[in-house]
């Protein structure tokens, strides 16, 4: 039997692809493996069984066999291990790819959650037209580093791996906050990730899901 991965049964983000099964979905399609999904709602996220899952209540979390892992990145890393396509052979560019990894969730990501969270929700406070350069310069510096680290080059370190499925995942959360556009290169960085076949797929499958469940 193929993997369980589970997702939000309603997309908070309406199809966007924001949520972080993406990326799960995203690795699965790179390697070319099969993957079944259980949709959960968010009350049943936050019940027992699941929680059983995932500590905190949230998605997503994978099943195989007698294995079950919660966090995005580990999930992602563990395909990656496992099947080829998304880690290098060579064991020190293995690594970097890892560092990637972590490079995008740990130190990429949180000022990019923390500013998009802020527009989402705190839009209607006193504090929020004071706070909200702040929150902006803290993304461009990141943004700037990474700019000149990629300069012209495709991905991160050589082939497409999954320190860029990663990053790319994270970046796209700035797809409506306009950041993007003041740095070209790290725009056609994030489109030419979309614009990969397993990616589409990935994305057509998450977007499937919001869909149905809107129809309902």
């Amino acid at each position: 039997m193929p993997p369980t991965i589970t997702a939000f049964e309603s997309s908070p983000d309406r199809g966007r692809g924001q949520a972080r099964d993406m990326r799960v979905r995203w690795a699965f399609e790179e390697v070319g493996q099969p993957y079944d999904v259980r949709l959960v709602s968010f009350a049943a996220m936050k019940e027992p069984t699941h929680r059983a899952r995932h500590p905190f209540g949230q998605i997503p979390t994978y099943e195989d066999g007698d294995l079950t892992l919660f966090e995005s990145g580990a999930i992602v890393l563990h395909i990656a291990e496992r099947h080829d396509g998304l880690l290098p052979k060579d064991a020190n560019a293995r690594v970097r790819a890892i560092a990637w990894m972590f490079a995008a969730l740990s130190t990429v990501e949180p000022p990019i959650v923390e500013l998009t969270m802020a527009m989402l929700f705190e839009r209607d406070k006193s504090w929020y037209a004071e706070r909200l350069p702040m929150l902006q310069e803290r993304v461009r510096v990141r943004l700037g580093e990474l700019s000149r680290h990629i300069s012209d080059a495709d991905w991160l370190d050589g082939a497409f791996g999954a320190g860029d499925l990663m990053m790319v995942t994270v970046l796209r959360r700035l797809n409506t906050s306009g950041l993007l556009d003041e740095y070209p290169g790290i725009a056609a960085y994030v489109a030419r990730g979309e614009a990969r076949p397993a990616f589409r797929r990935a994305f057509d499958a998450q977007l499937a899901v919001f869909k149905a469940a809107s129809q309902s």
